[in-house]
């Protein structure tokens, strides 16, 4: 008589299901595309009643200490839409989901009209003044994103980060002692400005792969690393997408919606530090396509390298990023 081979992740789903008494009738379970990060997500199928996600985490977890939900009940109080949290199973590193569908806002705008394109990234950018409104209303240490945020450490190390894994790793770029330190001392007056900025909540990576369209109204997930930072980190975001195209006029658009919307539709400075703020996050981004490339050999974020690089030469060209410009020129042949 044969055994069958112990499965970590079969066990955990199929101990979720036998506890909550989903296993009755014999869901089914697929595999959803995985994310950058070390979760893995599974649709129950459930007959004769609404689908559920279970997130699988990489080791069993206390609850209340997660921050998925710390950070999901702040949300949950603003209100502002995400998915309701429907059980879990500490032990086995089980999170029970609302199922949101399959279609998120990039894989939408392929099949929008002009008019709701327009509809949805208002309304998207609606929930970003929302989340900083909402969130200043409701600063307590009880949840998380009040206790960190992107201040001087964090923005160096997502510098570095550019640094390590992608001119180092995916381009293979050997920087020499001085050369480095050359680096460090450009990105460090961006990181000062930046970190000096009045904070508001952010969602920290608000951008089209996070939003969910379900129902006709957009979703907002992936938000357990929110945090406070600058006012234009959720809207570089989402204008400045590694995964999307939008017309400078949209941009132009968008940005004097959300103004409006902040009641500060005349503020003189806001594009000059979205235009920092678009650098330093799309640096940032870069470094995580490296990686996701070289260290955990998950070649899909190449084909968002090159819009990328677009939008970080775009900025290298205000006369401020000049001597950035010629550094970083000298390695990658797509800033110069």
């Amino acid at each position: 008589m044969s055994t069958r081979p112990p499965d970590p992740t079969r066990d955990a789903l199929q101990g979720y299901l036998d506890r909550s008494g989903l296993s009755a009738g014999n869901p089914r379970i697929v595999p959803l595309t995985p994310d950058a990060s070390d979760r893995r997500y599974f649709r129950i199928l459930i007959p004769d009643a609404p689908n559920i996600v279970l997130s699988l985490y990489s080791a069993p977890f206390e609850v209340a200490k997660l921050s998925f939900v710390n950070v999901a009940t702040l949300m949950a109080r603003m209100p502002v839409p995400i998915p309701a949290v429907l059980g879990h199973a500490e032990d086995l590193g089980v999170l029970a989901l609302q199922d949101l569908g399959d279609v998120t806002l990039q894989a939408h705008l392929g099949a929008a009209s002009p008019v709701q394109h327009a509809a949805l990234y208002r309304q998207a950018v609606a929930l970003i003044a929302t989340l900083q409104r909402r969130g200043a209303e409701l600063a307590s240490p009880e949840f998380l994103p009040y206790g960190i945020a992107f201040d001087v450490e964090k923005l160096t190390w997502e510098l570095d980060f550019f640094t390590k894994h992608f001119l180092e790793a995916y381009r293979g770029i050997t920087l020499g002692d001085a050369e480095r330190v050359a680096l460090r001392a450009e990105f460090a007056g961006i990181v000062e400005e930046l970190a000096a900025e009045p904070r508001v909540l952010c969602h920290r990576d608000y951008h089209s792969r996070n939003l969910m369209l379900h129902e006709g109204q957009l979703y907002m997930i992936d938000f357990q690393d929110a945090r406070m930072g600058p006012d234009t980190y959720d809207l570089v975001s989402l204008l400045r997408d590694s995964y999307v195209d939008l017309p400078d006029q949209t941009v132009d658009e968008l940005i004097a919606y959300f103004l409006a919307l902040k009641g500060n539709a005349d503020d003189p400075d806001f594009r000059r530090r979205f235009n920092v703020m678009a650098l330093q996050r799309n640096l940032k981004a870069l470094g995580t396509f490296g990686y996701q490339t070289t260290a955990r050999h998950n070649p899909v974020y190449i084909q968002y390298i090159p819009r990328t690089l677009r939008y970080v030469r775009r900025n290298l060209t205000l006369p401020r990023f000049a001597r950035l410009r010629d550094f970083l020129a000298t390695h990658v042949e797509e800033f110069r």
